[in-house]
C-alpha cells in the first residue's frame, strides 16, 4: 500500500476560533480496546441484511471481521473499495435506519452493531497515516469534466481515475467537500475533517481541481462538452428555499443550510439571541435545532405544520433534542415575522390535521428564524442543453448516470433531489462505471 506525503491544505487554514468547534461528536470515536469488543460481538451473517441495507453495499460483516482478527488495514479498504467516502458517512450516516437498523440483533432484542462507529476507527486510522490502497489505472486518455467538488463528484472521480481515465473537477468555491465542508451539522462532523478526507481521495494523484468558476460564470457548458470526453453533473444544491410571507426578509431571518455554514466556518456572536425558532420539519431543521442547544440560546423551539409523528425528520434525532431542552409548536405555519429593524416575533397560524388554518393564531418571540423548508434545484442550470431532462428542478438520469445527451452524467442531490451522502457516493461511483463503459463503446 502506498503512501503520499501531505501538503498544505484548505484545512489548515480554517479559523481556529469557530463556532463549531464547541461541539463534541455525539458518537465518539472507539478505543482500539472498544473497537475490538464491539467487533466481537458480530454474528458475521453470510447474508448480511446491513450489507444489503447500505447504499453502497460495503461488505459489512468482512470489515468488521477483519477488525476483530486485527487486519484494520485489511478492514479499511474492504470499506473503501465500495464507498471511497467511507470516514465521512462512518460520522453522517444515518446508521439507525440504514446498516444498524438492519441488523439482525435487532429482531432478537439486543443493541445492533454500532457499524458506523466501527467504520470511523478503521477510516480515521487508514487516512489520519495517509495510507493509500488504490493506485491509478493505466491512462485510456480520456478526460472527464466534473461540475461541483461534492461527495458525488470526489467518489465519481476517484473512481474514473482507478479506471485510469483523468477527471477535472470544477468547483464554485475555493475549498472542496459540499456539502460534508459546509453543510453537515458539527456534531456529526467537523470542516477539517471533511477537508481532511478529500485530501486523501486526491491523493490518488491525477485528479486535477480548478476552484473559483461555476456555470455561467467562467464556466460554459457547450466549452466542456467541446473541451472533454464526457461531463458529470454533482453540482448538488442550491440556496434554502426563502417563505413568502410578510417579513421574511428582516434581519434575523436566515435559511438553515446558511446558518450552518456560518456556524462551521465563522466566530458568531450569539450573546443577545435569546430564541430561535426553526421552521420545517426535517433532517436539518434537527440538526439546527441541536445546534442551537449546544450554543447556549436559552429558548430553542421547533415550528411544523405537521405532528410529531409526521415529521419527515429522524425520531430519534427529535427525542435526542427534546432531552436536551427543545420544545416544538406543533400543527403551525409563519404567516408573517414581525420586528423593528430586526426579527422579534412570527405571528403563525394553527392547521388541522389535514394542514388547513383553523382561524386560531399563536406568536411566538424570536430574536433568530432559521428557515429549514428545503434548498433550491439546480437543474435549470443544465436544461438548455438538448436531452437533459428535468423534472422539478431535479435532473433525470438513469442508474448508471446517463442522462438523455450523449456523454453527459448526473449524481447526488441534483440527480435524486436531496439524500444522503452515502446515497451520493453510490451514485457518484456508479456514474464513473457508466462513464467508463460510454467511452469503451463511443
Amino acid at each position: 500500500m502506498a503512501q503520499f506525503s501531505k501538503t498544505a491544505t484548505a484545512a489548515g487554514t480554517l479559523p481556529t476560533d469557530r463556532s463549531e468547534s464547541v461541539f463534541v461528536d455525539y458518537k465518539p470515536a472507539f478505543t482500539p480496546h472498544q473497537a475490538t469488543i464491539e467487533a466481537l460481538r458480530c454474528l458475521y451473517c453470510s447474508d448480511a441484511p446491513c450489507m444489503t441495507a447500505c447504499p453502497t453495499h460495503i461488505d459489512v460483516a468482512q470489515f468488521i471481521r477483519k477488525i476483530a482478527t486485527g487486519n484494520l488495514d485489511g478492514s479499511a479498504r474492504t470499506i473503501f473499495d465500495s464507498n471511497i467516502l467511507g470516514t465521512s458517512c462512518a460520522r453522517v450516516c444515518p446508521v439507525e435506519t440504514l446498516c444498524a437498523g438492519a441488523c439482525v440483533y435487532n429482531q432478537l432484542g439486543h443493541p445492533a452493531i454500532q457499524i458506523g462507529r466501527l467504520q470511523r476507527y478503521v477510516t480515521d486510522l487508514a487516512v489520519e497515516a495517509g495510507t493509500q490502497f488504490f493506485e491509478a489505472g493505466a491512462s485510456t486518455g480520456k478526460k472527464v469534466a466534473l461540475i461541483g467538488a461534492g461527495p458525488a463528484s470526489l467518489a465519481c472521480a476517484h473512481e474514473l481515475r482507478r479506471l485510469g481515465h483523468s477527471p477535472v473537477i470544477f468547483e464554485k468555491r475555493q475549498e472542496l467537500g459540499g456539502l460534508n465542508t459546509f453543510g453537515v451539522a458539527p456534531h456529526k462532523m467537523k470542516a477539517e475533517t471533511s477537508l481532511q478526507e478529500v485530501e486523501w481521495i486526491l491523493g490518488i494523484g491525477g485528479i486535477e481541481v480548478r476552484t473559483g468558476v461555476e456555470i455561467g460564470n467562467g464556466l460554459a457548458l457547450q466549452q466542456l462538452e467541446r473541451d472533454f470526453d464526457a461531463v458529470f453533473l454533482g453540482m448538488g444544491l442550491g440556496p434554502d428555499t426563502p417563505m413568502a410571507v410578510p417579513g421574511a426578509d428582516l434581519p434575523g431571518v436566515v435559511g438553515a443550510v446558511a446558518w450552518i455554514e456560518e456556524v462551521k466556518l465563522k466566530k458568531l456572536n450569539l450573546s443577545a439571541i435569546r430564541s430561535v425558532l426553526i421552521i420545517g420539519g426535517g433532517n436539518t431543521a434537527l440538526d439546527c435545532v441541536r445546534e442551537a442547544l449546544t450554543l447556549g440560546i436559552p429558548d430553542v423551539r421547533l415550528v411544523y405544520r405537521g405532528t410529531v409523528d409526521g415529521m419527515p425528520g429522524y425520531q430519534h434525532e427529535w427525542k435526542s433534542a427534546v432531552l436536551a431542552g427543545a420544545r416544538a409548536e406543533w400543527q403551525a405555519v409563519p404567516m408573517a415575522f414581525e420586528g423593528t429593524g430586526r426579527v422579534q416575533k412570527a405571528v403563525c397560524a394553527k392547521l388541522d390535521a389535514k394542514k388547513q388554518p383553523t382561524g386560531e393564531t399563536v406568536s411566538l418571540d424570536a430574536d433568530l428564524v432559521l428557515m429549514a423548508i428545503g434548498q433550491s434545484k439546480l437543474g435549470e442550470l443544465v436544461s438548455s442543453l438538448g436531452g437533459i431532462a428535468v423534472a422539478k428542478g431535479v435532473v433525470q438520469a438513469g442508474a448508471d448516470g446517463a442522462t438523455g445527451r450523449k456523454g453527459w452524467f448526473a449524481g447526488g442531490d441534483c440527480k435524486n433531489g436531496g439524500k444522503e451522502v452515502v446515497n451520493a457516493a453510490a451514485e457518484g461511483k456508479a456514474a464513473a462505471q457508466g462513464i467508463d463503459h460510454y467511452l469503451k463503446t463511443m
